[in-house]
């Protein structure tokens, strides 16, 4: 690509550094990435449910070295910042999330989440000083390098059958302090609860954009302080939405009728490389 690695990175930092809210487009494959830059987005991030379902896996059942190459795909499909959704940095420790972050880089990548998700259905989060170790690894190892690396750090209580607010606050405070970039909790209630989560942090604050009656507008969210605003497997499953019904058409009405709304070829490769 004619943009370097060093150059994403700056344009990723100086949306966050610029006034109001931008939206980060989650992609789940090379093409998909060129589709969202060629309609205007300036920075896309990877989805672990999105990727995942590419490989016909649920979401957290996939390697790292598979989430990997997935994000090199997306990273070296674009000129645009892309970050990576790199879920708990799959491993337990503190040093497996900083060799994520590194690894991250490694592929093209110019930021990355680290969660305080456990994948453990009995015990669904770290305790807070684990996870607040695990952040300050990463954020080490995402300051170590040689361009500035993004790291976003994520409270998932909200996702994870503990939906307290105070202790999700708490976390992210304790995030921040560790040496994240951006902050992010997925999942909260309402626009009242975003306006609690920005208020109580001094950096950046994420807003994931997904579930039905806990998604609101660009300018909503912009008031309520957030700066970024991610769109994680909304666009993916939308896109599998039009598939099944369009299989659904041929298979049970034997008619074609999603031929009339489905986009040209050549509008379609008018996205893509030569």
């Amino acid at each position: 690509m004619s943009v370097s690695q060093a150059d994403k990175a700056r344009k990723l930092r100086a949306l966050q550094e610029a006034p109001g809210a931008f939206v980060v487009a989650n992609p789940w494959d090379a093409g998909s990435a060129r589709l969202l830059a060629g309609v205007g987005f300036q920075a896309l991030a990877t989805s672990s449910g999105a990727k995942a379902g590419v490989l016909g896996k649920r979401d957290g059942k996939i390697t790292r070295e598979e989430a990997l190459a997935n994000a090199r795909a997306i990273a070296e499909s674009v000129d645009l910042p892309v970050i990576g959704d790199l879920e708990k940095g799959f491993g337990d420790s503190a040093e497996a999330a900083a060799e994520t972050i590194r690894q991250a880089a490694g592929v093209g990548l110019v930021g990355g989440s680290i969660e305080d998700a456990t994948g453990n259905k009995d015990a669904p989060l770290f305790d807070l000083e684990t996870a607040a170790v695990r952040v300050k690894a990463a954020a080490h190892a995402a300051h170590a390098l040689s361009f500035p690396f993004v790291l976003t750090a994520r409270a998932e209580g909200f996702l994870r059958g503990k939906p307290d607010l105070d202790d999700v606050i708490r976390r992210l405070q304790a995030f921040e302090s560790a040496g994240a970039d951006v902050l992010m909790a997925p999942g909260l209630p309402d626009l009242d609860a975003v306006r609690k989560v920005t208020g109580s942090l001094k950096k950046p604050f994420n807003f994931m954009v997904g579930i039905k009656g806990k998604s609101f507008s660009k300018a909503e969210l912009e008031a309520a302080g957030v700066k970024r605003i991610s769109l994680a497997t909304s666009l993916y499953r939308a896109a599998m939405t039009g598939l099944l019904e369009a299989a659904k058409e041929v298979q049970e009405q034997g008619t074609f009728g999603y031929l009339d709304r489905s986009m040209p070829t050549p509008e379609l490769n008018a996205f893509m490389k030569e």
